[in-house]
């Protein structure tokens, strides 16, 4: 969680004390919630002014501005892709944070886990299954190949991952690969055994060679190659808690967060649901 002056938190009525347990809790129920980040490369972290990164691509210009005669010159736009940003607003009871340096071990955070929820639902979602308005292509709308479907019969998924895997490395893509799945699918998953008592879970992990993400805000599952180099998540400010205003019961905080997501390489993934 990083800080900056735009936030404001130097205005929130919030001793030092507080602030640290409220950021503790924001980064222990977001760090197992943001389960997209984790196929992703990691684009750095280039602060709140930035609006955009390079691509490395350009598009031809008609010329060069009206009146320049250069009939010869060569005209190009380099092409960058914005930042995206959003804010997920929650509260916190000033009987809470006073309980707090009183040297409460419990803080009672219930809305800023619902505010953790859904900041990490808007990240998966945009990098699971894109974002248009933002410009973002996600990993499932990218993918080449036909959907592999699953069902819910357990007794078929090492057979359904086993041929996920194999249409990724008969197209030249190598492993380890991870499973992302709803919670769904994941508790259905970790509740699992095969006949004989072997554990489901760990018998799709043999398969995959890699790790099985329990992913909120995917829709059904992703098998995806872990070799790296075909995802970058691009952050601006990354996941940080912001100061709106108070009253004499409750601050008013938020969540906030600007990105972007490129899908450098769409045939290391494929859709199962």
């Amino acid at each position: 969680m990083t800080v900056q002056d735009h936030l404001l938190r130097d205005k929130a009525p919030i001793p030092t004390t507080a602030w640290t347990a409220i950021d503790d809790e924001a980064r222990e129920r977001l760090t197992p919630l943001l389960a997209a980040r984790r196929l992703a490369d990691w684009g750095g972290t280039a602060g709140w002014n930035a609006s955009s990164v390079a691509t490395g691509r350009s598009r031809r210009l008609d010329g060069p501005p009206p009146g320049v005669a250069s009939p010869g010159a060569r005209t190009r736009l380099r092409v960058v892709q914005p930042l995206a940003e959003f804010r997920v607003p929650f509260t916190v009871s000033r009987d809470e944070i006073d309980d707090l340096q009183r040297g409460a071990q419990d803080p009672e955070f219930d809305d800023l886990a619902r505010a953790a929820r859904e900041a990490a639902e808007i990240e998966n979602r945009a990098l699971f299954h894109g974002w248009p308005d933002a410009g973002i292509e996600g990993i499932a709308a990218s993918t080449p190949y036909d959907v592999v479907p699953l069902g819910e019969d357990t007794d078929r998924y090492p057979g359904v991952m086993a041929r996920a895997v194999d249409v990724l490395r008969r197209n030249g893509i190598e492993g380890p690969f991870a499973l992302a799945i709803g919670p769904e699918g994941f508790t259905r998953i970790a509740e699992s055994a095969e006949h004989g008592g072997y554990p489901l879970f760990d018998h799709l992990t043999r398969i995959l060679g890699g790790q099985i993400l329990r992913a909120p805000g995917l829709d059904g599952a992703l098998v995806v190659s872990q070799r790296g180099g075909d995802f970058v998540l691009d952050v601006g400010q990354d996941l940080a808690i912001g100061y709106t205003d108070h009253d004499a019961d409750e601050v008013r905080l938020y969540l906030e967060e600007s990105f972007t997501f490129r899908v450098t390489e769409p045939d290391v993934a494929v859709v199962v649901r």
